[in-house]
């Protein structure tokens, strides 16, 4: 504002200015702080405007007081300050308030988790959520005891949300898919699985991926929508697993002899559990042997170590008791008058 140098005209011009400034601050602030903050940036430049522009004649109607847009800026700032800050305070409170009620609701949930003795990976991805999500709402909250209505800010973040999701289509498939895997529990850290030609030991299940080690040492990264959406076998699902075997011996062995050897390296196996029996006969008459297959069951942590050292076992014991081992052959006959 530009100050004239008529005192008569400054004292109106002053008046004019500080009476609608004035009216416009005792009006009750409902439009958040955005309004607070454009009324307090208005009055601030009206006030640097005027003394910029201040005269000799201005300064003496200043002092002697018939030039009021000091006071009447003053007096705006007060208004706005009266209608602004216990709404502040009070959004503070409930803040402060709020943080230490989500902290301890976090600890209740993790205690209960803890008592259903729920996965590690699934205790800190419910707690994190669940934490997250009370935040957001107490944030929103807040900003809402200040004027900002929620409404509007809750429509901005939906339109927001929508145009992420569908850029990140796959991206919230996977995190579909980890919490799927967290809640229903398919498989857990430590289970070896298949899936297609995946295979391996759940080395970690994160939000997004899975990472499988299988025997050769690598690390295998699998989306867990995969993992959700697809079939798969977990091969550690029980406690108690199936090894199955095929043991051959040579047409023309006798039978009861290989039964009776094959029994004696069940009962001689510690690993071998007695329930469910175990249980073995001939299941295929092939080209060149007589097919045996061997059902026994052994518990998770010894099945690797069952699975390499029966067949040398069943080697060892054919071969001390000349039971042959077949091989592929070929009878070849040649006729001698051509």
């Amino acid at each position: 504002m530009i100050l004239i140098d008529e005192p008569n005209n400054v004292v109106l011009a002053a008046a004019a200015a500080g009476q609608q400034l004035t009216d416009s601050t005792k009006q009750t602030v409902e439009g958040g702080i955005v309004d607070v903050t454009m009324k307090a940036d208005s009055t601030v430049h009206t006030v640097i405007d005027s003394v910029r522009n201040l005269g000799i004649s201005d300064i003496r109607d200043v002092v002697t007081g018939q030039n009021t847009i000091f006071k009447d800026a003053l007096s705006g700032l007060l208004d706005l300050a009266v209608a602004f800050v216990p709404k502040l305070l009070g959004c503070i409170l409930v803040l402060w308030v709020g943080f230490k009620l989500i902290k301890l609701l976090r600890k209740a949930l993790t205690k209960m988790l803890e008592k259903r003795n729920a996965e590690g990976s699934l205790k800190g991805f419910l707690t994190s959520l669940v934490d997250v999500l009370m935040k957001v709402m107490l944030v929103i909250m807040a900003m809402d005891i200040i004027g900002i209505k929620a409404t509007s800010f809750i429509a901005i973040l939906g339109a927001a949300g929508l145009a992420v999701g569908m850029a990140l289509q796959g991206t919230l498939q996977n995190f579909a898919g980890g919490v799927i895997i967290l809640l229903l529990r398919p498989f857990r850290v430590g289970d070896y699985i298949e899936c297609g030609s995946y295979k391996g030991y759940v080395k970690e299940i994160r939000i997004f991926h899975t990472f499988i080690r299988p025997f050769n040492g690598r690390v295998i990264i699998v989306p867990n929508s995969e993992l959700a959406t697809k079939s798969l076998i977990n091969h550690t699902k029980d406690a108690v697993i199936r090894l199955d075997l095929t043991a051959s011996v040579a047409y023309g062995t006798d039978l009861d002899k290989a039964n009776a050897v094959i029994q004696s390296i069940i009962d001689a196996e510690p690993l071998i559990l007695k329930d469910p029996i175990p249980k073995y006969c001939v299941s295929n008459l092939g080209d060149s042997s007589v097919d045996y297959s061997i059902w026994v069951w052994t518990t998770v942590d010894d099945y690797w170590t069952l699975w390499m050292r029966i067949r040398e076992n069943i080697y060892k014991s054919f071969y001390q008791n000349g039971i042959a081992i077949p091989f592929p052959q070929m009878d070849v006959h040649i006729n001698s008058n051509n």
